[in-house]
């Protein structure tokens, strides 16, 4: 949990970058590299995604990644097995994302245990109601675990309230409604939410769901603690899949837009094109 709040205090000059990959896609070994490049690119925190069969929170472009990983064999345990691998190489954060029925598949307290062992150091399960988490948090805690909690645009300022009181490692602040994906505009209120979340913890708060570009992460980072790319990435896997592209260009792809994105993410004080509406 420590490498968490230390990866949003690294940089004075920029907020933290999160970029999201699945493990497996298109191979367990593939997305190792992957991983490995975004965090050579400068990644703050890594969301290590578990594919599921019913994503509910994710859009088609993660969908597909997830429907990539499945049919190349991925099994659940793997994603314990890439944050293991790549523990020893990084002192980034590391967060894994999945969903409640593959951990209650799993087993609550396995997984936890062992997603302390691999090292991991936060949770994320978009599905989980906060009015059902807090026996989740409590395995969560017990391993140094950070469970982090998501605020939507639809939620109350009491409910908003309840959610960051209790909230470890960071806040996820989901940018629009529907599931991940790419968005041409970002929505004017999100400035307003992130400063209600703010109001009711001292833990970061970090933006997700729908950045896109590197316009849109550095106005972003002009309100909020870390910027969350997760579909624009994982688009890019999948465009070199379909081309037939081999690693060094796949690599290339992903380093490259990571690279883009931390660049916007420095740029402070520089004009942006306007992407809220």
């Amino acid at each position: 949990m420590e490498r968490i709040e230390r990866a949003f205090r690294r940089h004075a000059d920029r907020a933290a970058f999160i970029p999201f990959l699945n493990t497996g896609d298109p191979s367990f070994d593939r997305s190792l590299e992957l991983f490995r490049a975004v965090l050579r690119a400068g990644a703050d925190i890594l969301e290590i995604g578990a594919p599921y069969s019913d994503p509910l929170a994710d859009g088609p472009v993660i969908q597909a990644s997830a429907l990539r990983s499945l049919q190349a064999g991925f099994r659940l345990p793997q994603v314990f097995e890439a944050a293991s691998a790549l523990r020893p190489e990084t002192d980034a954060g590391l967060v894994l994302f999945t969903y409640v029925n593959p951990v209650v598949q799993y087993g609550l307290e396995r997984f936890f245990s062992d997603a302390r062992t691999a090292g991991a150091d936060g949770v994320i399960i978009p599905d989980l109601p906060f009015e059902e988490s807090d026996p989740v948090r409590a395995v969560a805690d017990q391993n140094g675990i950070a469970l982090i909690p998501l605020v939507a645009p639809t939620s109350g300022e009491d409910r908003i309230a309840e959610i960051c009181r209790q909230a470890r490692g960071f806040v996820y602040c989901v940018s629009s409604l529907g599931v991940t994906g790419e968005r041409a505009r970002m929505s004017a209120r999100l400035q307003a939410l992130v400063q209600t979340a703010r109001r009711y913890t001292e833990v970061p708060v970090a933006v997700g769901f729908g950045v896109s570009r590197p316009e849109q992460a550095h106005e972003i980072a002009g309100f909020a603690d870390g910027v969350i790319v997760g579909s624009a990435i994982v688009r890019r896997v999948g465009e070199a899949v379909a081309a037939g592209r081999g690693d060094e260009e796949l690599l290339e792809s992903v380093s490259g837009f990571a690279g883009a994105l931390i660049e916007a993410l420095h740029r402070t004080g520089a004009a942006a094109t306007p992407t809220l509406q």
